[in-house]
């Protein structure tokens, strides 16, 4: 995943872990040897070399502690680019310099304690929150995961022997089994299959392929074995193409910085202003000690450690709270901006249908009851593999109907045979109706026509008597089953705002359309695209954030992924392929698209709190830059440091039980 929030680039959870626990046992002690606290709580440590505490313990806080801070600020004034991380270095190098002067005897102003906790408690906040936002695998190498390490490469006697993908050549002849995945692209040079290619194209039916026919890497021949001719390899791949749309998608994300880092680049200006203005009016009343000491809490003061915990703990709480409603938040921009989202983009198959085709229509002639023509079926595909026939076999054993059958020949591309109680029977498709020259009659025909209109696929059963001819007696539907909870999800988007739901599909028009009827789509408002190729699935999401919608991209495919990371935010089902989930900036880890809006209940409420607590934090410095700067220190009014570091703990405690309330927000469906 592309690094949306600079300022942590370089840095990893484990480096920040490190130096919090190191920082805090450090800190302790300094606290407990520092005057100021020793007076408020009324005790004294007459320990030998007690005051070298703070210096020594101090200065290590501070080196090794603050150092990602150190090179995080210089990157930011390099890069021209003020956040967090320079008004932090701002802070702990102005309480460095006061402190050490001071244990030189040349100021009294002693922060070593302040120094200590400030540092600590940001790298608390660093490390829970980049702990929180997690690190992604890498979309592409999930994308290469998919093809097989090795092929079975042909020689000039048809020999079939094992060679790493990676030797292969153009103009190579390999070897497919049944059930196994294409290792590059290529032409059919023999043979007939029917090849899942789902995951590149996003059509859930299975389809035929026959000599002289392309073939994608990736994909897999459900049913038969073929031989292919090596047409393209390694990078010119259709499958590295979807990589090469994913990284350039990704790359080309927006550079928008993060709530705190726009805040913090404010309050850097704030208090530099503010720090200067104090120097120069100080000077000009001719207090110079004055100047030095107002100017120095004005910089240290204006750090307040609330905004170091403002962001991270609202983020670390709301991600700990999603990953135990199964959805997991990778990018934090992409929680953040799931608020404004006005479009939710759905891929259909797999995510808001289940992807697994299920017998929806059942019809007869001559007397045959349906679960007696479902019994059949299923019996005379009960050896095949493909998923059309384990629909059917799926649908006969729920009705408590499937006969035995012997006998089982695959006819490759056209269907298959079997013999049940001493009669041959045979299930498929057009082509087994053409090669048999068989007559559909009036009513299956009917039915059929009615179902491919709706997008279904359909067979037939075919009675083959051993005194020749062919008796077709059954038709059967089968179509790619919508979830039910997705009609919920619809509804539920609806009801939170979303003004436009969109879905997308590589299905052909007819069964995207009866989808989205089934799902209660508003015709002139809501909208289908269909027959969409992979490099479109982008173009379609690029389109609509072209018409100034912000748009939401939910799918689960090889094929959403460039998608996935080209929209404004990026949702994966979790049940989906690694390359879909490592695009995204969200995972759902079930398969129920009502957990989207989940996702928008979690951002609205996580972002309501980030501001409050943007508040807490603006609304101390509000009070406390220009007491500090001792405005009202003419009539005896002037904040100590002392005052200023309790009022810091105050509303550091105010946004930690603020955060807490996030608690309340429903992410789970309501079933």
């Amino acid at each position: 995943m592309a690094h949306a929030h600079g300022h942590h680039a370089g840095h990893d959870p484990e480096q920040f872990r490190r130096r919090f626990w190191l920082s805090l046992a450090l800190t302790v002690p300094i606290v407990l040897t520092s005057h100021m606290v020793m007076d408020w709580f009324g005790y004294s440590l007459d320990v030998p070399g007690v005051r070298w505490v703070g210096p020594v313990l101090g200065s290590v806080v501070f080196g090794y502690g603050g150092w990602p801070f150190l090179t995080g600020g210089l990157r930011e004034l390099r890069d021209r680019a003020p956040g967090m991380m320079l008004l932090i270095s701002m802070a702990i190098v102005v309480a460095y310099l006061a402190s050490a002067a001071t244990s030189l005897g040349l100021f009294d102003l002693d922060f070593w304690w302040e120094l200590a906790a400030l540092v600590t408690i940001m790298l608390l906040g660093h490390w829970q929150e980049m702990r929180a936002v997690g690190q992604a695998r890498g979309a592409l190498g999930a994308l290469a995961a998919l093809l097989p390490d090795d092929a079975e490469r042909l020689d000039d006697a048809g020999r079939s022997h094992p060679v790493p993908v990676a030797e292969l050549r153009v103009g190579d002849r390999v070897l497919i089994r049944s059930g196994g995945r294409v290792p590059a692209d290529g032409r059919i040079v023999e043979g007939a299959a029917e090849l899942d290619e789902s995951m590149i194209t996003g059509e859930s039916r299975p389809v035929p392929r026959t000599a002289g026919d392309r073939v994608v890497a990736g994909t897999v021949a459900t049913d038969s074995t073929l031989r292919v001719r090596v047409e393209a390899v390694g990078a010119d791949t259709a499958l590295a193409g979807i990589g090469r749309l994913v990284a350039e998608a990704q790359s080309s994300g927006g550079r928008a910085q993060v709530l705190a880092d726009r805040f913090a680049a404010l309050l850097f200006y704030l208090a530099a202003l503010a720090g200067l203005a104090t120097f120069v009016v100080w000077l000009l009343l001719g207090d110079a000690d004055q100047a030095v000491v107002r100017t120095v809490t004005v910089l240290v003061i204006a750090c307040p450690h609330a905004l170091g915990l403002a962001i991270p703990l609202v983020v670390a709480l709301s991600t700990a709270l999603s990953a135990r409603a199964g959805i997991l938040v990778k990018d934090r921009l992409a929680l953040e901006r799931m608020r404004t989202v006005d479009t939710v983009l759905f891929d259909k198959t797999g995510t808001l249908t289940t992807g697994r085709h299920a017998v929806t229509g059942v019809a007869t002639t001559g007397g045959l009851g349906e679960d007696a023509a479902l019994g059949l079926a299923g019996a005379v595909e009960a050896d095949s593999e493909h998923p059309l026939a384990r629909a059917l076999v799926a649908a006969a054993d729920a009705k408590g109907a499937r006969r035995r059958a012997h006998g089982f020949r695959s006819l490759t591309g056209r269907g298959v045979r079997a013999t049940v109680d001493g009669v041959d029977w045979a299930v498929g498709g057009p082509a087994l109706l053409r090669e048999r020259d068989a007559r559909v009659p009036d009513e299956l025909a009917r039915a059929a026509e009615d179902w491919s209109g709706r997008g279904a696929a359909v067979l037939h059963l075919l009675r083959l008597p051993a005194t020749g001819g062919v008796e077709v007696v059954a038709a059967f539907a089968l179509a790619d089953q919508v979830r039910p909870e997705a009609r919920a999800a619809v509804a539920e988007l609806r009801d939170l705002g979303v003004r436009k739901i969109v879905m997308i599909t590589g299905d052909a028009r007819p069964v995207a359309e009866a989808v989205a009827a089934d799902l209660g789509f508003r015709p002139g408002v809501d909208e289908v695209f269909a027959e969409v190729l992979p490099a479109d699935k982008d173009k379609a999401v690029t389109e609509l954030r072209s018409r100034g919608l912000t748009v939401a991209m939910v799918g689960d495919g090889v094929n959403d992924a460039p998608a996935l990371a080209r929209a404004d935010v990026g949702v994966a089902i979790g049940a989906g392929t690694d390359v879909a989930i490592e695009s995204a900036g969200v995972v759902l880890a079930g398969s129920d698209p009502r957990g989207v809006g989940g996702v928008i209940r979690l951002s609205r409420a996580s972002y309501r709190k980030m501001r409050q607590n943007l508040a807490w934090a603006a609304g101390y410095n509000v009070v406390a830059i220009p007491l500090a700067a001792g405005v009202l220190a003419r009539v005896g009014i002037a904040l100590s440091p002392a005052l200023g570091a309790l009022l810091m703990s105050a509303s550091t405690v105010v946004v930690a039980l603020n955060a807490q309330l996030l608690r309340r927000v429903r992410l789970a469906p309501a079933d």
